[in-house]
C-alpha cells in the first residue's frame, strides 16, 4: 500500500520539533542561550541563580512543541491518526499565525525584548503557521474524524 505523505505537515512537524530542541538547548546551555533566544533577562538571571523556574517553563513549552510535532506527523499521514486531529491542527495553526502576526500587542504585554527579537521570532512563527495552514488545507478531507 503506497500512501502519499503531506509534505507541508511533515515540514510543520520538523519545524515544531526543531523549536522544541532549541528550547531544550536553553536548559542545557543556560543563561547565555536564554538571552540569545530572547527569553528575557529575568529568565536568564533566574537560570544563572540556579532557579528551577526557567527549566520548568522551558520543559513545558518544549513538551507542547513536541506534541504539536506529533499532531503534524499524524496529519501528514506518517503516524496513525491522533484524537481530535483536525481541530487540534487548526488550533496549532491559529496559535502560530496569531503569534506571528500579533507581535505589536505582544510587545506591549511583554516588554524588555528587542525589536529584533520580536521581528525575528514573529517571522518564524508566521512562517510555521503558513506551512501548517497549507498542509492543513491540503489534508482537510483526510483529517475528518
Amino acid at each position: 500500500m503506497s500512501k502519499t505523505l503531506n509534505p507541508h505537515l511533515l515540514a510543520g512537524a520538523a519545524l515544531s520539533g526543531l523549536a522544541a530542541v532549541f528550547h531544550l538547548a536553553c536548559i542545557f546551555f543556560g543563561a547565555s542561550w536564554y538571552r540569545a533566544m530572547g527569553a528575557g533577562e529575568e529568565m536568564a538571571t533566574l537560570a544563572d541563580s540556579g532557579s528551577s523556574t526557567p527549566t520548568l517553563i522551558t520543559l513545558f513549552i518544549a513538551a507542547i512543541l513536541m506534541l504539536w510535532s506529533l499532531y503534524a506527523l499524524s496529519g501528514a499521514g506518517a503516524i496513525p491518526k491522533l484524537p481530535f486531529l483536525r481541530p487540534v491542527l487548526c488550533a496549532i495553526t491559529v496559535v502560530y499565525l496569531v503569534r506571528g502576526f500579533a507581535f505589536v500587542p505582544l510587545m506591549v504585554l511583554m516588554p524588555g525584548r528587542s525589536a529584533t527579537f520580536w521581528l525575528a521570532s514573529s517571522a518564524i512563527c508566521a512562517g510555521f503557521g503558513v506551512v501548517h495552514l497549507i498542509g492543513l488545507r491540503k489534508a482537510w478531507a483526510s483529517l475528518a474524524e
